[in-house]
């Protein structure tokens, strides 16, 4: 006999507690965290609020994210929520120096006799040099920057950080020098010029080899770099001018690849300058003071290029690899070495990063938290 009271018939049950639920005896079966069933093709309409709901995809629509997700490092650089992306202004960039190039190149044709004037070197060079730096005022009003925030700064024009630059290039090279010699794979020999001479071409070759890296430091490392480093951060910029940088010596008799690697690993050195100075300045003093040494103080080939108008009758004895062969110092196997130990010691030296490239704005629906 059941002496269990019964409930009043106007009560409600009381609800179980949930320590008395058993899942394993309850028939219904285990909800998802889905918005309807797996096995329902439409949800059910009995739910309110669903939670984490997700829409089908059709294969379509999958295949066209998957693309767009494969296109994504390339279009971000061309493309973004702001309009034009570096990658598209760096073009432009580009299409403006070459466009200068041709109207000087037509200007100075009238000056060209045959043959050539001893001057039209220095007037070929300072062609490429304005191609390469004048669109840069001009992507200077179209970025709303001013034209120092490419890498040349008019306070800090020829100062400190050029003439560091300059003593850095010149001690470099005579200690890749003096290590060859000490091999026995150089000789200075005697004297090739005298009197005033010497000091003529020495003031030549200064200006020549300054406005040489004026051109080639400002259009691989100056508005490209700034540029590109928005896009792709520093590094990666750095990497591929320094590769096309390499690629513009292609071009120079006698170069071979031992010497345009070597190019692209000064260049990297040069980026690395630019990250820690904050400007081109140190980079155009090495540059022009390492060029000026190879061709006329050491007389000896750069870049493949022999040039008159030498100081010295000096030789190389040995073999390629040691001596650089036909390219010059640039092509010994010892620069490497050499570069490496530059990159230390200029790290220690500057240690502190004063060109910091700026993170890409996050893309729509995208927390910045994920870009840092």
């Amino acid at each position: 006999m059941d002496t269990n009271p019964l409930p009043p018939l106007d009560s409600k049950p009381e609800p179980r507690a949930a320590s008395e639920h058993n899942p394993q005896s309850d028939p219904r079966p285990e909800q998802r965290d889905l918005p309807w069933d797996a096995a329902q093709t439409t949800p059910s309409t009995n739910l309110s609020e669903p939670r984490n709901l997700v829409p089908l995809i059709s294969s379509t629509q999958s295949a066209e994210l998957r693309r767009e997700s494969a296109r994504a490092p390339f279009t971000e650089i061309f493309l973004g929520p702001s309009g034009l992306f570096p990658g598209a202004r760096w073009l432009i960039y580009l299409a403006l120096a070459y466009v200068t190039f041709e109207v000087l190149g037509f200007l100075l044709a009238g000056l060209h006799t045959d043959p050539a004037p001893r001057w039209w070197p220095l007037a070929s060079e300072l062609r490429m040099m304005l191609a390469a730096i004048l669109p840069g005022f001009a992507m200077a009003r179209l970025e709303g920057r001013s034209f120092g925030d490419f890498g040349l700064p008019a306070k800090q024009a020829f100062r400190r950080d050029f003439w560091m630059g300059a003593l850095w290039g010149i001690a470099s090279l005579t200690t890749l020098m003096l290590a060859l010699a000490a091999f026995g794979a150089f000789s200075f020999g005697s004297l090739s010029l005298h009197g005033t001479r010497i000091f003529k071409f020495a003031a030549a070759y200064t200006l020549f080899f300054l406005i040489v890296a004026f051109f080639e430091d400002f259009l691989t490392r100056g508005y490209s770099l700034w540029i590109l480093s928005r896009g792709m951060r520093f590094w990666p910029a750095a990497a591929l001018l320094s590769v096309l940088f390499g690629a513009m010596h292609r071009l120079n008799p006698g170069e071979e690849n031992i010497g345009i690697a070597a190019v692209v690993a000064i260049g990297f050195f040069f980026c690395l300058t630019v990250r820690r100075t904050g400007a081109l300045w140190f980079a155009i003093g090495f540059h022009m003071s390492w060029d000026w040494g190879e061709t006329y103080f050491y007389s000896v080939p750069d870049s493949g290029t022999v040039s008159p108008g030498h100081l010295l009758n000096s030789s190389f004895h040995g073999p390629d690899w040691l001596t650089g062969g036909s390219v010059g110092p640039e092509g010994s196997y010892l620069l490497f070495v050499l570069i490496a130990a530059l990159w230390f010691l200029f790290s220690r030296a500057y240690p502190q990063v004063k060109y910091v490239d700026i993170p890409r704005p996050p893309a729509p629906n995208q927390s910045v938290n994920r870009l840092t």
